[in-house]
Order: structure tokens, then sequence, then C-alpha cells
């Protein structure tokens, strides 16, 4: 089996019920790949919607700790993953814990769902403050491709999600397109139904392959 030259990683970001995690394991699935799921959902279902303002610095070492080893595993350095690094050696549940696939490819898609950004808006909208590290991170850690999940799917009720109006969720979305706007990195607009979202981000990840 050959080693995967280079990784392009795509963050996939956006309010809660927005399709997220759908989307990155459809597009997973599409490309033969994997993706990196969301660690605070693993962190509040063990420990409650209860959380603070550190729980929340804890979540996003978390996050980086697991996105640092699926980057590993796609670049052909693990097969699996295992946890080690990550706060407490909480271990990651995604669908898609498997080996890389028997092909080569110069480029090679991760998915990642949820990054500092998730974090940074997260924390301000709940707190109205950010931890220093999170800001840190999101200067140093560099992406290839956005796609930001809209809020035109209707909200789904979750266990952890917070904000069912229209009104929150539209506030949330406006201040991720601003986000986007004001970074360098090419972004994409994610919206529509489920068929439409899936081509739409299709369309935008073989743009950049």
């Amino acid at each position: 089996m050959e080693t995967i030259k280079e990784i392009k990683k795509i963050a996939v970001i956006g309010p809660e019920s927005t399709g997220k995690s759908t989307l990155c394991e459809q597009l997973a699935q599409h490309y033969n790949t994997m993706w990196c799921p969301e660690f605070a959902r693993e962190y509040l279902l063990t420990h409650g919607m209860d959380y603070d303002f550190d729980d929340l610095l804890y979540i996003a070492k978390g996050q980086i700790a697991m996105e640092d080893e699926y980057i590993g595993m796609a670049s052909g350095k693990l097969v699996e993953v295992s946890g080690e690094g990550m706060p407490n050696q909480q271990r990651p549940h995604s669908p898609l814990t498997t080996c890389l696939p028997d092909r080569q490819a110069h480029y090679s898609p991760l998915f990642i769902d949820t990054d500092m950004y998730v974090m940074k808006v997260w924390s301000e909208f709940v707190f109205g403050s950010c931890h220093q590290w999170i800001l840190d991170q999101i200067i140093e850690r560099k992406y290839d491709l956005y796609l930001l999940c809209n809020v035109d799917l209707p909200w789904v009720k979750d266990e952890l999600r917070e904000y069912p109006d229209l009104e929150n969720r539209a506030k949330l979305y406006n201040i991720y397109e601003d986000i986007m706007i004001n970074q360098s990195v090419p972004w994409i607009d994610i919206s529509g139904d489920t068929d439409e979202r899936l081509q739409k981000a299709i369309t935008a990840v073989d743009a950049l392959l």
C-alpha cells in the first residue's frame, strides 16, 4: 500500500443542527477516506450539559488531539485511532475508525467536524469571552477549505442542542459567515436539502483536489 503524499484538511463548521456530522460522513464515504468527529459530543454525553468556561478549553484541547491523530492516520503514520495524547485518554468513537484505502493519491481529503472557530464562537456566544489558547490555535493551525453549513435545515431536537429558535440560529450563522469573509482560506456556503448540500460540498472539494 502506498502512503498518501499530502493531506488536504477540510473543516466543516456552522451552528448546531446544520448537518455537519452527516456531511462529514457522506463526504468520507464518497472519497473513500476518513473524517474526524467532534470531541465535544462525547465529552458532553459523558459529563452533561452543565459545562463552564474552562470545560470549553478542555474540549478544545481534546478536539485538537483527536484531529492530530486523524491527520497522522490519513498521512499513513498510524493505522487506527488510539486516543493517546487526549485528555484523560478519552478515545473517539468515529464510524470510520479504519485503515487507509489501498490506493495511492497525490492529495487525500480529511474531513474535520468542528475546528477552533467553532470553539471561539461557542465560547464567546455563551460566556462572552474565549481562552487565549483557542485563539492561538486559530492562528497556528492551517486548513485548505471550509464548508460552512447554513441554518436552512429544520432544527432537530437533541439532548446536546441549545438553540432551537431561528433568531439565535441566524445570529450564529451570521457570526460564522463574518469570520469566513474575514479570513484567507477558501470557503463555501452549504445550503439546501441533504442531497444539494452534499453535491455543493463535492464540487468544492473536487476543485480543491
